[in-house]
């Protein structure tokens, strides 16, 4: 290999808990110049979130999002095509970094090399470049281990099953196996229960769904809901008698943090087990630290609540009282770090903090926690209800398994009116809110939406105008209002406002420079009633609600 090409490290996670993850696979993480990762088209990764605790700033990332999972494709390929062409493209998109002379960290959940993509990249660069492997814990282990028995002894073979096997080969090497794992459940699942029970070995059998997980549950194969059997769960057939009781209908609490495995492809994690959640502490109330081996023993857990709260953009003293609270009374605290930290720390309270990219599972770890008995404060900053985490909460709410957790929300004051405050009304008539970011929704609504707002004469708040790897959107959003408003439009730029760092400034759209924004700015493009005077504090911005005033 050339000695001015970077290293491609192939790093296993394990099944899902930060914890598990190796001392070599965290040092190498933090250490890389391009952290690579997979996702299904709705942006979520499983391997990016078990590894966050472990990123440092500054790192490239390589967001690698499969063409299509399980659903159809036009391709004329089709779906092995598709899958294919996905491959090629991806393997050049880090070939690239690589001949650049950057090391680049693909992560992995579970280990590379056991029902991995993984490997798909290996074979394409391995041949070019220096390439070395990081082993990571299969769910197969985490799995057995939920299980509490051993899963082979002595001279027992055990045998690694996909689910999707056709149901007659799945019996029959059911039926000459002395233990098994079946793996790639999901639909699956139905064949792979008659082909236990045609095998004789239904009653031997066990279901571990969300392995090292604080959603973690250990189930008899025979009692599963067929329609409750997520991708990321595993059936063990243990070798030997068990050696001590297996909690049959059992939830098995963990303590450990972990992260919601929601949303990676399967074709990349078909190895993990579990679907964690993202920082789970200690045991959560009474209710819900209660024994596994216990559950069908006691009264079902009372559910808590989950109460969407907002903190207003910055100083301390726009949070609302209702929302002190709430946080105060609140026996878990759900969020992204920098607004978790915003909150005081209570003893015997519990924090759980994680990256600003994972909302659906904070949300599903939220509702989970209060499922069990938890009262939980999921956190934002400004109102919950815009761009924020209330949609998110109640969206995963609307789920059957959280029919009867209680949601409240309590609205916070909005960056939009801070901003607006430090320098009169610009908001002061009609106005809309639109989010810059591109993330959840393909720029062509933005553009499309920026659009008719400006056609309509109304000011506009933007949110998520910019980001470090997002810098282009701000100057093709001033390209395309300049389409309706004149160059002379105000224009509020603010800040941190409320903050330690905060700064506001008033220019026109015309001088607009889109270098002076970032991710904590937001941008008050005024209408064609918003006028400016200056006085002796600094120019003031006002929307008049009467056409014709100005």
């Amino acid at each position: 290999m050339s000695a001015i090409t970077g290293k491609l490290w192939g790093i296993g996670l394990g099944p899902g808990d930060p914890e598990l993850v190796t001392v070599k696979a965290a040092r190498l993480i933090a250490e890389a110049d391009v952290v690579a990762f997979h996702s299904a088209k709705h942006g979520r990764s499983i391997s990016r979130a078990i590894a966050q605790p472990y990123l440092r700033a500054g790192q490239i990332e390589e967001h690698l999002v499969y063409p299509v999972t399980v659903e159809t494709t036009d391709h004329p390929g089709g779906y092995q095509g598709a899958i294919d062409e996905f491959y090629e493209q991806a393997a050049e998109r880090l070939a690239a970094h690589l001949a650049a002379g950057r090391t680049v960290a693909l992560l992995a959940a579970g280990d590379p090399l056991f029902y991995s993509s993984y490997m798909h990249m290996h074979r394409r660069l391995a041949d070019r470049f220096d390439a070395e492997i990081v082993p990571g814990i299969t769910s197969v282990s985490a799995a057995s281990a939920a299980l509490g028995t051993p899963l082979v002894e002595g001279e027992q073979v055990l045998t690694v099953l996909p689910g999707t096997m056709p149901v007659e080969e799945l019996t029959q090497r059911l039926r000459t196996t002395e233990a098994a794992a079946i793996m790639k459940l999901g639909r699956t699942f139905p064949g792979v229960r008659q082909a236990l029970s045609d095998s004789g070995r239904l009653g031997d059998a066990y279901y571990v769904e969300r392995a090292s997980s604080t959603r973690q549950r250990v189930l008899a194969a025979a009692d599963v809901e067929e329609a409750d059997v997520p991708y990321f769960s595993i059936v063990l057939v243990p070798g030997p008698t068990p050696t001590t009781q297996i909690p049959v209908r059992a939830t098995v609490d963990r303590a450990a943090p972990t992260v919601d495995q929601s949303g990676e492809s399967p074709a990349a994690l078909s190895h993990a087990a579990g679907t964690p959640s993202i920082s789970a502490d200690a045991a959560l109330t009474p209710n819900a630290a209660r024994s596994p081996l216990d559950a069908d023993l006691e009264s079902p857990v009372v559910p808590g609540e989950v109460v969407v709260v907002g903190l207003g953009p910055g100083d301390a003293d726009w949070t609302t009282p209702q929302v002190t609270t709430a946080l105060a009374e609140a026996t878990d605290l759900v969020g992204y770090t920098t607004y978790i930290n915003r909150v005081p720390e209570r003893a015997g309270q519990r924090r759980h903090a994680s990256d600003n990219k994972v909302e659906s599972e904070r949300a599903a770890m939220a509702l989970d926690l209060a499922k069990r008995g938890a009262r939980v404060a999921v956190v934002s900053s400004g109102d919950p209800g815009v761009f924020a985490m209330a949609a998110a909460v109640l969206e995963v709410s609307a789920e059957p398994q959280f029919k009867d957790v209680p949601v409240r929300v309590l609205p916070g004051l909005t960056a939009a009116n801070a901003v607006a405050s430090r320098v009169g009304a610009p908001l002061g008539h009609d106005y809309a809110m639109i989010s810059l970011s591109d993330r959840l929704k393909p720029w062509d609504v933005v553009a499309q939406r920026l659009s008719a707002v400006a056609a309509a004469d109304m000011a506009i708040a933007i949110y998520n105008p910019a980001s470090s790897q997002r810098r282009w959107q701000v100057g093709a959003m001033r390209d395309v209002l300049l389409e309706h408003r004149k160059p002379t439009t105000p224009v509020v730029l603010g800040r941190d406002v409320g903050g330690p760092t905060e700064s506001v400034r008033v220019t026109t759209l015309g001088e607009l420079d889109p270098d002076e924004v970032d991710m904590r700015t937001l941008l008050i493009i005024g209408a064609s009633t918003t006028a400016t005077f200056d006085t002796p504090e600094g120019t003031r911005v006002f929307t008049s609600r009467r056409y014709g005033a100005v």
